[in-house]
């Protein structure tokens, strides 16, 4: 059955620069159909059902999302699918002070034109803190292969009446992402053994125990009333997570303080700033730092501006 959402998108909303704000869109459970510009996603209610979340960008322009299950959802389950979607979307987060200050400075108003800063986030922050694990120490398409056999190997299967995968390859995307208790319940030699996730394994498995036994509330860090030093701090206390990856993390709560880098962003502002010399960070930090509590947010789009202009122009 489908079902539309009917979600407040803000005026400051752009689909496009939302959902490929960065490398989320591509792994599993989000599925994206480029031709038609459909990003879609296997969800749970909060309770024992699942369905599929549709997002789209019809042609008068304003994006729609729908939701796939088997069967008509309760009410109950309506309202934690639309709470789903706002969560994944960050629809909650205000940029209108971001935009404000991007208008201030003719190398940054584009941003404010292209209605840029959204950043996709998963169901969970579970997931997003087992992602950013998973991006640390090498390639692109080895963080898409754990990911996806992480998927498949502990991911429930979504319960709606037909799959919704594309292409070949896109078992993934008929699954959850999987819960902590889920991975919980394997061991570390499993981890290394068959879903290869090679040193990373102890790290994923110590937070899924935390999580999963309540040691460690991770979901609460999209809510707390905390400093962005302190949420700083917090993720850094979780293992595996160092300064590139608390940094970023913080980017899915809202919080810009940090840059983030990377050898990529490092690489990418050295072309851009530097004639394609390499730079210590602390010359990055300084270029960037009027923008404040922006600074990596601002850093981050403007690495990845061509993005923006080369894929979906504004």
């Amino acid at each position: 059955m489908t079902t539309a959402l009917s979600l407040r998108f803000p005026a400051d909303f752009h689909f496009e620069h939302t959902i490929y704000s960065h490398g989320w869109c591509a792994l599993f459970p989000f599925l994206v159909d480029r031709a038609s510009g459909t990003l879609t996603r296997a969800v749970g209610d909060g309770a024992s059902g699942s369905g599929v979340l549709r997002f789209s960008l019809p042609s008068q322009r304003r994006p729609r999302c729908e939701l796939l299950t088997r069967g008509k959802p309760s009410a109950a389950r309506l309202s934690a699918f639309a709470s789903a979607a706002r969560g994944i979307l960050h629809l909650d987060l205000d940029l209108r002070p971001f935009h404000e200050r991007m208008r201030t400075e003719p190398a940054t108003e584009w941003i404010a034109r292209a209605r840029a800063g959204r950043m996709l986030r998963g169901e969970t922050f579970f997931e997003d803190v087992v992602k950013m694990i998973l991006t640390t120490n090498c390639s692109w398409s080895l963080t898409e292969t754990m990911n996806a056999r992480l998927v498949d190997t502990f991911g429930a299967e979504v319960a709606v009446g037909a799959k919704v995968a594309v292409g070949a390859e896109a078992s993934s995307g008929s699954h959850l992402f999987p819960t902590a208790a889920a991975i919980a319940d394997s061991s570390e030699d499993f981890l290394r053994r068959e879903v290869r996730l090679g040193y990373r394994a102890p790290y994923v498995l110590e937070l899924a125990h935390r999580v999963a036994t309540g040691a460690l509330d991770i979901e609460s860090y999209r809510t707390a009333d905390l400093s962005a030093n302190e949420l700083h701090r917090a993720l850094r206390d979780i293992k595996g997570v160092g300064e590139y990856a608390a940094s970023n993390l913080l980017k899915l709560l809202g919080r810009f303080d940090s840059l983030g880098l990377d050898s990529w962003c490092r690489a990418k502002f050295a072309e851009l700033h530097n004639g394609g010399t390499v730079v210590p960070d602390s010359e990055i930090e300084a270029y960037y730092t009027r923008f404040e509590e922006w600074k990596g947010l601002v850093m981050w789009l403007d690495v990845t501006r061509h993005w923006y202009a080369e894929k979906f122009p504004f």
